[in-house]
């Protein structure tokens, strides 16, 4: 039998809890230790919308990768997300900043659907540089990160040379781009502001910023293999969600 417990000890050995940082609040959130897990889902947001669909199919447990309650709460609504996790009895576990930086989490799954090679996680913890097969230019190269994260209306700076090397950052990670550019030909995140762009872009340096979702959305999914492969007797189910954010 398989417990909310079991899950929650194998996320912290390959995402400690305790390396997230002060201002995070990943972890254990919401039900008992002790129930028993059949049905998981993961989202990476634990929206209304992520929620009806584990009521849908009986979830015991909802994974997310931003924390469902993060802030201080000053009330708990009828129809808002914590309410209907509570009232029907679906535990809550959320790997946020720590498993951004784990090994083999958030950034090193990004690397791997971009097929970088030769990578290494640089000292920040959180960015991951690595090779591009063959060299591209920057157009060429905003495509296939749109078409493999399946991004609608990503920004990125123009530059006339070709990029080799890239150094990525899912989610929000604009603190660190320039310690990107002492690694790479190319800064790829998900929230890159306008004047941060265009500082970027003064400087001659590439970047694209293809959204916050897509970059931690498909990375996160991938968890669900790892577990797969632990726990046989549990169904995994991703939650069919896109992008809360829409394009005209």
């Amino acid at each position: 039998m398989t417990t909310v417990k079991n899950i929650y000890d194998y996320i912290n050995s390959i995402a400690p809890f305790d390396t997230q940082e002060e201002w995070d609040n990943s972890g254990f959130l919401l039900g008992a230790f002790r129930k028993e897990v059949k049905t998981v889902v993961l989202s990476l947001d634990g929206t209304k919308e992520a929620v009806e669909y584990a009521k849908s199919v009986n979830a015991d447990l909802l994974l997310t990768h931003h924390p469902v309650i993060f802030k201080g709460l000053r009330s708990v609504e009828k129809g808002s997300a914590v309410y209907e996790l509570i009232h029907s009895d679906i535990a809550v576990i959320s790997a946020h900043t720590s498993y951004d930086k784990a090994r083999g989490g958030i950034n090193d799954a990004l690397s791997e659907l971009l097929e970088l090679e030769n990578t290494e996680t640089l000292p920040n913890g959180y960015l991951v540089a690595g090779d591009l097969k063959q060299e591209m230019s920057i157009d060429d190269f905003a495509v296939f990160v749109g078409e493999t994260l399946d991004t609608k209306g990503l920004r990125y700076t123009d530059t006339d040379k070709l990029i080799k090397r890239v150094c990525i950052g899912g989610g929000a990670c604009s603190e660190y781009m320039w310690d990107a550019f002492g690694k790479a030909d190319c800064f790829v995140t998900g929230d890159l502001k306008y004047h941060e762009m265009l500082e970027l872009n003064q400087a001659g340096l590439a970047s694209i910023s293809a959204g916050h979702f897509e970059t931690e959305n498909l990375p996160f999914l991938k968890l669900k293999e790892r577990l797969e492969s632990i726990f046989e007797d549990v169904q995994f189910f991703a939650a069919p969600v896109k992008n809360v954010v829409l394009d005209i």
